[in-house]
């Protein structure tokens, strides 16, 4: 009974400290790898310290830039009066907390279990790669507890006969949102690898399916097409001539803190002084437009310190990572926060996919205000940002400027349509949030409706779909699949890929 109780211990802290949290999930990985290929103790211990410290540097810039951004959200919704669900992560999260109960009947508690288990089973795809063709380990633990609830009550919507049974309830939803992280973050080791020259990792977070969309998209209509249009030329974001003054939108920092001011500036005027005031952001004392040219600014502080985060901690953890390959899951890499990439490639195609994605998304919630929908969408800065921004920087890689507003444009129509239909239908929208992201306004609301019809039959589709995607890729390049994640020199050099730089972009 002693042991059972400090093992339960031991766990207890490990899923609570270590699992949820990504900085910790990510050192923790790293200690792994780094002990498995048998380094030195200082040399394990500094990796792992700079890898975590990386992780929060990351989260710092991360957190800052929506934090900045929410007080500007709630003054839109509270200035005109607007009653409605906000696409937001952490807006859905907490939907779910307030209504699971009293629409099922059931306790908050269960969704990390289904974390739990939906990561072992992640683990086991990813363990049996070779037979399954699954290649990376979802480690972002704060999406993951993101999804876990989402998905929690996508499922008992779909099928309310699992609330009888817990244990066949837990089974159903485990192995589908498993298996959806296992199979969406290897989607994205080919566009990641091609974008930072084989660093070694892959997104694990919530436009997994977007990411392998816009690169499919942006090759297919704006590139080159796999090279059936070699002599195509194609301009990238950084390498746009800008006449005169506009040479400066050429530098990273000084794009985002103009085109932020511009555009947050006129919102911030619109919603007004007053409102900021009464809410505590600013004071009566305080000169308004100073405020707001502040506040803009912010943002290029806060996409910088994003910047320095990855830098810090992504080499540790793909160098420590080639040990947990080599010996728990080969073949393997760790699938990780999309602002990682942001490192990445063209930097101000950061800007400009973001920027396209929000005005998609507003040009979406005036449709729904023109035609009365019956569900009302508020845009929250986590999806409009960091899924646009990823699916823009993608694009760029492969298609160049219009891609890079085009593609994301059309996801921010999306996420706003999708987020209203399904958010509407499953309840959510009554309790003010919903998760928003691209791959939740599309393939899982195509996911619940094949359930919610089919029954058990749907779910075994559901299942059967995923698990086919990486075979089917597979199939289209058996022989540099699991090269591509084992030894990228010799992948391009298999494909006669040619690089001009390390991958790594304007830092």
């Amino acid at each position: 009974m002693i042991v059972l109780n400090i093992l339960n211990a031991i766990w207890t802290f490990f899923a609570t400290y270590v699992l949820q949290k990504a900085p910790y999930m990510v050192g923790f990985l790293t200690l792994l790898g780094y002990c498995l290929m048998g380094k030195k103790w200082y040399d394990t211990l500094g990796g792992t310290l700079k890898a975590i410290i990386g992780m929060l540097i990351l989260n710092a810039g991360s957190g800052g830039l929506v934090g900045t951004f929410r007080p500007i959200l709630a003054g839109l919704k509270d200035r005109f009066n607007l009653t409605a669900a906000v696409i937001d992560p952490y807006y859905g999260q907490n939907a779910v907390t307030a209504g699971v109960e009293e629409v099922f009947g059931k306790g908050f508690s269960q969704a990390m279990t289904l974390l739990l288990i939906a990561f072992i089973v992640n683990i086991m795809l990813v363990r049996f790669n070779r037979i399954t063709k699954c290649r990376t380990l979802f480690t972002t633990g704060h999406v993951q507890v993101q999804q876990a609830a989402t998905a929690y009550w996508l499922v008992m919507f779909a099928m309310p006969g699992l609330l009888k049974n817990d244990v066949l309830l837990m089974v159903v939803m485990s192995v589908i949102l498993g298996a959806y992280w296992a199979v969406g973050s290897n989607l994205t080791v080919k566009p990641m690898q091609e974008l930072s020259d084989g660093a070694g990792f892959a997104i694990a977070h919530q436009q997994m399916f977007g990411i392998r969309l816009a690169y499919f998209l942006a090759d297919k209509f704006f590139g080159k097409d796999g090279g059936k249009k070699p002599d195509k030329e194609i301009k990238k974001v950084g390498e746009l001539e800008m006449p005169g003054f506009f040479s400066i939108f050429n530098e990273n920092m000084v794009c985002t803190a103009i085109l932020m001011t511009i555009f947050f500036g006129i919102i911030q005027a619109i919603i007004g002084k007053a409102y900021f005031v009464e809410a505590g952001a600013t004071t009566e004392t305080e000169n308004f437009v100073w405020y707001c040219f502040n506040t803009s600014l912010n943002f290029a502080v806060y996409l910088a310190i994003l910047q320095l985060g990855v830098r810090t901690f992504v080499t540790e953890l793909t160098a420590s990572f080639q040990g947990i390959a080599d010996k728990l899951l080969p073949a393997s890499v760790p699938g990780v926060d999309c602002a990682v990439c942001f490192g990445f490639g063209d930097a101000n195609a950061v800007t400009f996919g973001f920027l396209a994605g929000l005005v998609g998304q507003v040009l979406a919630i005036l449709i729904l205000l023109i035609t009365k929908s019956p569900t009302l969408i508020i845009c929250g800065f986590v999806p409009v940002f960091f899924d646009n921004a990823t699916m823009g920087l993608v694009a760029n890689e492969k298609g160049g400027l219009k891609a890079c507003l085009v593609i994301p444009f059309i996801a921010g129509l999306i996420e706003v349509f999708g987020a209203a239909l399904i958010s509407g239908w499953v309840g959510m929208a009554a309790y003010g949030g919903y998760l928003g992201m691209f791959d939740w306004d599309t393939v899982w609301p195509i996911f619940t409706v094949i359930m919610k019809f089919g029954s058990y039959a749907g779910v075994a589709i559901v299942v059967v779909i995923l698990l086919a995607l990486p075979q089917i890729e597979y199939r289209m390049d058996p022989e540099g699949y699991f090269l591509m994640t084992e030894d990228y020199e010799a992948y391009k050099e298999l494909k006669g890929i040619v690089t001009e730089d390390d991958g790594f972009g304007d830092w």
